[in-house]
């Protein structure tokens, strides 16, 4: 038995034993520790953690919690705290684990509440969630009734973060895997549902990102897409001299008629924009747990409605799409 045998069975379910049969020596040369000269260490704290019972498990609140304050001795908190503050920072959340809050650089429960009511039900489908971070949609996913979630980030202390999240909440249909999604064969055509989320404009070609994302669908599938945009008409997009809200790897921001362009000439249908939401410097800023430079620093002090590049600041949508 592996951490990853129930995946290979979902996956092989799906069709998808190819990948299935490719993955462990994927999986092991992403977390070769001569790669990455911290993971030892990482590693080496994760088998630190306490053996721990929760004594409850919420995934459906805006707060992934595991565990009550109660459920923990003071020795194993303190443990359990200082474990956490080692993998800081953390991006996406929050988290309540054992009673220790994680307030998490991003409100990410304000996207998934913008976009919960409006895609099509998760339950019982096979769900991939393209650059998931700590996985902290994953597990709203879970909640929302999916059979089995798969994240994909190639960040590794995302992936760290994950496993301790999910170390603490016990067994789960849901798996991080340490990378991008040009692991994933093309065509794979496995997955209900694809959700890209904030990925699209760190790519440099949208439009393969757009076909990788079809790839992994069923024929029928839905693609859950959340990028940044810009206000303009059919043909517009903003393509960055240098940095955009001081990220370096910003590359196409397209309008939204742009946007349902590219989608169409990919061969989606059904195309819908659910939400547009200018990011707000209460959804993204500095945190205990995040204690580095966030979107409050990368705006203009003199007028929020610019980037410090001069550039219209941050306006996120969320399109839903169907694999035709």
């Amino acid at each position: 038995m592996t951490a990853y045998d129930g995946l290979y069975a979902a996956l092989s379910e799906a069709n998808a034993g190819a990948w299935a049969d490719l993955l462990p020596d994927q999986i092991a040369a992403a977390l070769d520790p001569a790669r990455h000269g911290t993971l030892p260490r990482w590693q080496a704290l994760l088998e630190r953690l306490p053996a721990l019972s929760p004594s409850l498990r919420c995934l459906t609140g805006d707060v992934v919690q595991i565990g009550r304050a109660e459920d923990i001795g003071d020795e194993d908190r303190a443990l359990l705290l200082e474990i956490l503050r080692e993998l800081i920072p953390w991006r996406k959340g929050p988290y309540d684990l054992y009673g220790i809050p994680i307030d998490t650089e991003w409100r990410s429960d304000w996207k998934w509440n913008r976009l919960q009511d409006h895609i099509s039900p998760l339950t019982h489908r096979l769900v991939l969630d393209v650059g998931c971070g700590s996985g902290y949609h994953c597990w709203r996913m879970l909640g929302a009734g999916a059979k089995t979630v798969v994240g994909i980030d190639p960040l590794l202390l995302n992936v760290v973060q994950f496993q301790l999240v999910k170390a603490l909440h016990g067994p789960a249909p849901l798996h991080v895997l340490p990378f991008g999604i040009e692991a994933l064969p093309a065509d794979l055509k496995a997955f209900d549902t694809v959700f890209s989320m904030g990925v699209l404009y760190h790519r440099r070609s949208p439009i393969e990102h757009l076909l990788e994302l079809r790839g992994c669908l069923k024929p029928g599938g839905e693609l859950v897409l959340e990028t940044l945009i810009i206000d303009g008409k059919l043909g517009e997009t903003l393509l960055p001299e240098d940095r955009y809200a001081n990220m370096r790897n910003v590359w196409f921001i397209p309008s939204i008629a742009t946007l349902e362009s590219w989608l169409k000439r990919c061969r989606f249908g059904n195309i819908r924009v659910v939400d547009i939401t200018p990011t707000s410097i209460e959804e993204q800023r500095r945190t205990e747990w995040m204690p580095f430079q966030s979107l409050p620093d990368f705006l203009d002090p003199n007028d929020p409605a610019l980037t410090i590049e001069g550039l219209p600041a941050p306006k996120r949508a969320i399109v839903l799409a169907d694999c035709l």
